[in-house]
């Protein structure tokens, strides 16, 4: 399951599950809208609330977003184990599984088809997070913990998506882990989406707790 050629096929395979636009549908069939055109528009959860007011449909796209990372990366691991007969070989597969399912969120191939060009479309919070959870679990509740604690402390939900984001190599490190460079790259993808309204953010065009439609920044 270690291969090349395998953990090509893996990562390809948790892309194009990672790059399913629930978000997008979810909103299509409640209001007939395009999701890309409010709020921040990105393909996550928060957009469906920002898009059609409702807590329900937020937490039915988060939903869905955490699937489409914890599916693959759980079932890549399940494979791998299967295939080798030993957990030993599990974690490349894992790694795989992770970072072709933040990825696909990110820059879904699916939308690209249907708007004829590839752009981002999502920063991987609830993709990545349901993945970390089946990764290895303490990194999904740690990544929760600081987020709304930096959340709760700023009011910015952008500063609390980055501090989880950028301390992913340090929760890494923490647990005596030595897969850090690997959290520390997918720490850095997560972060490059969030750089642009980051910054918007440390020059004070970011609104806090920014849950309405037409309230903040695209990107």
């Amino acid at each position: 399951m270690g291969t090349p050629l395998t953990l090509v096929s893996v990562t390809l395979a948790a892309y194009l599950i990672g790059s399913l636009p629930f978000a997008y549908t979810i909103v299509r069939l409640v209001t007939g809208e395009d999701i890309t055109t409010h709020g921040s528009g990105n393909i996550g959860a928060m957009n469906v609330r920002r898009t059609t007011g409702s807590w329900s449909w937020f937490i039915v796209a988060m939903l869905c977003d955490v699937l489409k990372g914890f599916v693959p990366v759980l079932a890549a691991a399940w494979l791998a184990s299967m295939l080798s007969g030993t957990t030993a070989l599990a974690m490349p597969a894992r790694q795989a599984a992770l970072a072709g399912a933040v990825l696909g969120h990110n820059y879904s191939i699916w939308m690209a088809i249907k708007r004829h060009r590839f752009v981002r479309t999502g920063k991987g919070l609830a993709t990545g997070g349901g993945a970390l959870l089946a990764y290895d679990w303490r990194y999904a509740i740690a990544v929760v913990v600081i987020a709304l604690v930096v959340i709760a402390i700023t009011k910015y939900m952008m500063a609390g998506q980055v501090a989880a984001a950028l301390s992913l190599p340090l929760i890494a490190l923490a647990l005596g882990s030595a897969d850090w460079p690997f959290a520390l790259v997918m720490g850095l993808v997560v972060y490059v989406a969030h750089h642009k309204r980051f910054v918007g953010m440390l020059k004070g065009l970011e609104p806090k707790l920014y849950i309405r439609d037409r309230m903040g920044p695209q990107g």
